[in-house]
């Protein structure tokens, strides 16, 4: 899968006060190189995040392609980085080592896509880590992140390297994470970095509805050596403009009816989906310890309250009736 690639012109390259905070992935700082990626996922959220943004539009028209048929970059991030991190003399901004904020990369598009990414997300490392006292969660689809691990070794302290897998099953993962390494790759990267001492976390999302919940929690625990792992992120697939249905065409396109169909059931009716959500958590806080399960729910008036009990206790509640629940 190859895409064209265009430039953006945003400036800003670390955002101080991201909504991510409140996913438990990072302190309020995240940074993003790129706006559209170069991978293809059907259930990925920043296509409809950016459908009404201006530049985005942009560069769509002239491309006279969608959003997520695009690889969007920003242009001099790195250079647009140093200057979010230096006074206008050059000095440090944030010199306190008391601050030890964690930064998460990316909210928008994935860190180690192919090599050029790879080294470019090298090089925004270590403007923070030379620059700052800050720590950085990285998350990828790729195994080429160890690459990343690799060329920061020294900061092994101060980085959490995450690897994507909602799914076990290579040929799952192939047909709705268009131009991703395999499934097994990654798991295989995630334990090189287990084994060779780097700060790691597991990120289960979004997992599709299962046959069987209990059987694929205790195998996701085993594959990702959740005893090795700081925290586990996990979350149900959710409605992001027509993510539902592109995954349900995409799955049946490929051969994978029952599990188009099981996405069909829970994308078509409230009750079926909060059933999946609560079967998945519930099957999850069996085999990965609550104080480091971090499932991401997005609740309703309806569901708030049921969530709101488990908090502390694995679930992360989102959404805006989370904020108005007891």
């Amino acid at each position: 899968m190859s895409k064209p690639v265009f430039f953006s012109d945003r400036r800003r390259i670390i955002n101080l006060k991201s909504g991510f905070v409140h996913k438990l992935l990072c302190d309020g700082p995240t940074f993003t190189t790129g706006d559209a990626c170069v991978y293809k996922c059907s259930f990925c959220y920043v296509p409809s995040m950016m459908a009404r943004d201006p530049e985005m539009i942009a560069i769509r028209g002239k491309a006279g392609r969608a959003h997520s048929d695009l690889v969007i970059r920003r242009r001099d991030a790195l250079a647009r980085m140093r200057e979010q991190l230096v006074n206008s003399n050059g000095a440090p901004r944030y010199t306190d080592p008391g601050d030890n904020r964690c930064c998460f990369s990316s909210p928008l598009v994935d860190v180690a896509a192919n090599m050029d990414l790879v080294r470019e997300t090298i090089e925004a490392c270590r403007l923070i880590l030379t620059l700052t006292h800050w720590q950085i969660r990285l998350l990828s689809k790729s195994s080429l992140l160890a690459k990343i691990a690799e060329a920061l070794a020294e900061y092994k302290d101060r980085v959490i390297y995450g690897l994507s897998t909602g799914t076990l099953v290579d040929g799952l993962a192939r047909i709705f994470e268009e131009g991703t390494p395999l499934v097994s790759k990654r798991i295989e990267s995630l334990h090189w970095l287990q084994d060779n001492g780097f700060r790691t976390y597991g990120m289960a999302c979004p997992i599709l509805p299962q046959a069987d919940y209990g059987a694929f929690a205790a195998e996701l625990a085993e594959r990702l050596r959740v005893d090795r792992c700081e925290h586990v992120w996990a979350e149900a697939l959710n409605e992001r403009g027509e993510s539902l249905v592109r995954t349900v065409k995409i799955l049946s396109a490929g051969g994978f009816v029952k599990e188009a169909a099981m996405v069909q059931a829970v994308g078509t009716d409230a009750a079926e989906w909060e059933e999946y959500s609560r079967a998945m958590f519930l099957a999850l806080l069996k085999t990965v310890p609550a104080d480091k399960l971090r499932f991401m729910q997005y609740v309703t008036k309806a569901s708030a309250a049921w969530w709101k009990r488990y908090e502390g206790k694995g679930a992360v509640v989102l959404g805006k009736a989370a904020e108005t629940a007891v």
